[in-house]
């Protein structure tokens, strides 16, 4: 599939929203989003976008992926169905590991015996939206702190220009590339002339909790 092919794929199951405002994970305001919970119901595409991936990274000389971490929660549907084309298209075993944020929510840390299985492997990074690269480059450092190797990372769709340096990794491949605006609250157009806040994706929610907490 080509870049073109998945963005309409994506619009077609409505992951794709425009005209609209959004608080994203940074806390940054814009007026699009993709919308990657519209995506993991329908799993035919999910394991055909994920298939994409492994396919860039199977190569056994150049990576040779043991495990395919991500951060929860989207995440964990990615890095299982990656793990399972690398062994497909590889036929080695690759593991399906996941960090969750710590109880301060500073940190992505591996419960559940997880962190067993991070040392001294080599590891492939996936998120399904990358803004501003903030979550994945938490949980490279908690992959690296482990003794895990970091051969890459990849995601569905870079929407923040994220580059390699942004998360310390040497590798950053995504489907999609796509530039979407994206301000701080104070400059935020949108909020000077008083478009309301979507509150059925992203941050809005809990954006609009904490401003009437004030």
């Amino acid at each position: 599939m080509k870049e073109q092919e998945i963005l309409q794929s994506l619009n077609n199951i409505g992951a794709v929203i425009t005209n609209s405002h959004i608080v994203y994970t940074s806390w940054k305001h814009g007026s699009a989003y993709i919308n990657k919970d519209a995506v993991y119901p329908n799993v035919n595409l999910t394991s055909r976008l994920c298939s994409l991936i492994a396919d860039h990274f199977r190569d056994e000389n150049l990576y040779g992926i043991e495990a395919v971490v991500a951060p929860a929660v989207g995440g964990v549907i990615l890095c299982t169905w990656i793990a399972y084309w690398l062994e497909q298209l590889t036929g080695r075993r690759a593991l399906a590991i996941y960090a969750e944020k710590s109880n301060d929510g500073e940190k992505f840390v591996f419960n559940r015996g997880y962190d067993k299985l991070v040392a001294d492997r080599r590891i492939l990074i996936v998120e399904d939206v990358l803004t501003t690269g903030g979550s994945v480059k938490k949980v490279v450092e908690a992959t690296r702190a482990l003794g895990g190797k970091i051969l890459g990372v990849g995601a569905l769709c870079n929407r923040g220009n994220v580059m390699p340096q942004d998360v310390t990794a040497p590798e950053i491949f995504s489907l999609i590339s796509v530039k979407m605006d994206m301000w701080d609250e104070p400059d935020c157009p949108l909020c000077k002339t008083g478009v309301p806040i979507n509150t059925d994706v992203g941050k809005g929610k809990e954006y609009l909790a904490k401003k009437a907490a004030k």
